[in-house]
């Protein structure tokens, strides 16, 4: 589940530069502003893929632990580019799951694609149709990527807040499909979407 960290303001292509220069602790900063964001992505795809049978958490401290050790492979210099790499890596996990999960032995490089296409979409997904339909911190947007604010004010949310929000519009589930998933009633989780995306436009809003 995504945690309800500080928010963090510092700028990602300062802190890029840093790491590049052989900072270890601008890495992790950098990186520890992505945790919301990687969990996200993870926890849609093993979603669709498992029906959210398993935590995203450890995939995404994989991730970290890889993008720690190889980040001088990565070439860009901005924080699209460095999400574009890191969603690369977490694809790479997840397929690496479900592999594990459905006992198929050996990598199988078309799947990695396909996790990272899908990865991909649900990130712009986030930026065009939630968001959009949220009132948009312009200023924050201006200088961050959408997804990533997004992830993180989903973040500040209780959880079945969070979840009912997750399912509905990000795993783009029906009402009754995730009624069966939260195990309540459908009419107490339209009121309960209702209710989220009320405070997730408060919280967004202020990001």
């Amino acid at each position: 589940m995504p945690s309800r960290v500080p928010r963090v303001t510092a700028n990602p292509q300062h802190l890029i530069a840093e790491a590049r220069s052989g900072s270890a602790a601008a890495l992790g900063t950098l990186l520890e502003l992505y945790r919301n964001y990687l969990r996200l992505l993870a926890r849609v795809e093993i979603g669709r893929r498992l029906q959210g049978k398993l935590d995203a958490s450890d995939l995404v401290q994989e991730t970290f632990v890889e993008a720690h050790r190889n980040f001088g492979l990565f070439r860009g210099a901005d924080e699209p580019q460095l999400l574009g790499w890191l969603r690369q890596i977490l694809a790479a996990k997840v397929a690496n799951l479900l592999r594990h999960y459905f006992g198929t032995k050996g990598r199988d490089i078309r799947l990695e694609q396909a996790v990272a296409g899908a990865l991909e979409n649900s990130s712009q997904a986030w930026g065009q149709q939630l968001a959009a339909a949220l009132s948009s911190p312009s200023q924050a947007a201006s200088r961050r990527e959408q997804a990533v604010l997004l992830a993180d004010a989903l973040g500040r949310l209780p959880d079945d807040y969070r979840d009912v929000i997750v399912l509905r519009n990000l795993e783009a589930l029906t009402f009754p499909q995730v009624a069966e998933r939260m195990s309540r009633s459908q009419d107490s989780v339209e009121k309960l979407w209702l209710r989220a995306l009320t405070r997730l436009r408060q919280v967004f809003g202020e990001a």
